[in-house]
């Protein structure tokens, strides 16, 4: 696995490690090294050392550096002599840069690769608000990958693909489009559309364009009632459509399978924490409903996959729900 280090002045690095630890859960092999106001050159240059030592894989190395020029930077080029063959150096640091790293490392084995494929994912992820304000040229670029892909603009009838939608993931998270979904998830499952299915969210038109808003470049972002994704995957027309679905509750989740919506499995990622439900691990808080529910989600032949990101070793349901019952009899 490609080594990272993360470099700045002063503690800039291990915010942002810590920010990408947020997303993208904690990494392996990736380290942040700081210059604080009181070290000098050798100082930096001695963590870089040590952090290349540590990884698995000292022959690849990628760096991540605030600033071109500065002192970190000017020390892992001393570093970088000899080893231009294989490491890589990348500045202007900035957490879609980050994550983009953690992401490549999934698919990519050589530093230079990853440090080629991160520079447009650090360009991408400067954007403006409102867009009046950007240039020409990029509002253009920006509203490209939108064009032609509403399913109203392709005739009733039409079927495209197989004629069936894919789901590249189905997800419970009460906050359902948020940044461990908009950026590990649609990276580790690539889908070109993300849908909300929730009645109390597409009726709320704030919430609603929200979510529409935050959905990551690339990707559309719907927010349907259920009983309209229900007939969605019933029209040929979204064949070609690889789906992340995401649902704010177990319920939802259940009326929208029992209405013909396919899912085999369910990867339960977050449940908020109310008046009336217990806390079952960091993530989960459950009632006697949201129990009930689940064990009826499984009775249908659904599979559950308890993790937040990724990177997340999933967790036993079973237990979960074991442990739900007995601190609601307690209540």
């Amino acid at each position: 696995m490609v080594g990272i280090i993360i470099a700045s002045h002063g503690e800039f690095a291990n915010g942002i490690k810590q920010s990408g630890s947020m997303i993208f859960g904690e990494q392996p092999n990736v380290v942040a090294c700081t210059l604080m106001p009181h070290e000098g050159p050798d100082d930096i240059r001695k963590k870089m050392e040590d952090a290349i030592a540590s990884f698995e894989d000292p022959e690849q190395v990628l760096f991540l550096i605030d600033l071109w020029g500065g002192t970190p930077f000017n020390q892992a080029n001393g570093l970088f002599e000899g080893h231009e063959k294989t490491w890589a150096i990348v500045t202007g640091l900035s957490l879609p840069m980050l994550i983009e790293s953690y992401a490549a490392r999934m698919s990519m084995e050589s530093a230079q690769e990853i440090a080629t494929h991160v520079m447009q994912a650090a360009k991408d992820g400067v954007m403006i608000k409102p867009e009046s304000l950007a240039p020409k040229e990029e509002k253009a670029a920006a509203a490209a990958p939108a064009a032609g892909v509403k399913g109203g603009a392709i005739p009733e009838g039409t079927v495209l693909g197989d004629g069936h939608i894919k789901f590249v993931l189905a997800r419970i998270d009460t906050r359902l489009l948020h940044g461990q979904v908009a950026t590990t998830w649609t990276k580790t499952t690539q889908p070109n559309r993300i849908i909300v299915v929730s009645d109390a969210v597409a009726h709320d038109k704030l919430r609603k364009k929200m979510i529409e808003q935050a959905a990551p470049p690339g990707v559309i972002a719907n927010v349907v009632p259920i009983k309209k994704m229900c007939e969605v995957v019933q029209d040929p027309r979204f064949g070609d459509t690889k789906a992340m679905i995401l649902f704010e509750t177990p319920e939802d989740a259940l009326r929208a399978i029992e209405g013909g919506v396919d899912i085999k499995t369910l990867n339960l990622g977050s449940m908020a924490h109310s008046e009336g439900k217990v806390v079952v691990n960091k993530a989960i808080a459950m009632d006697k409903k949201d129990v009930e529910t689940i064990e009826k989600l499984r009775k249908l032949g659904v599979d559950f996959d308890v993790r937040k990101v990724p990177s997340d070793s999933p967790e036993n349901i079973d237990h979960l729900l074991k442990k739900a019952k007995e601190e609601l009899k307690t209540k």
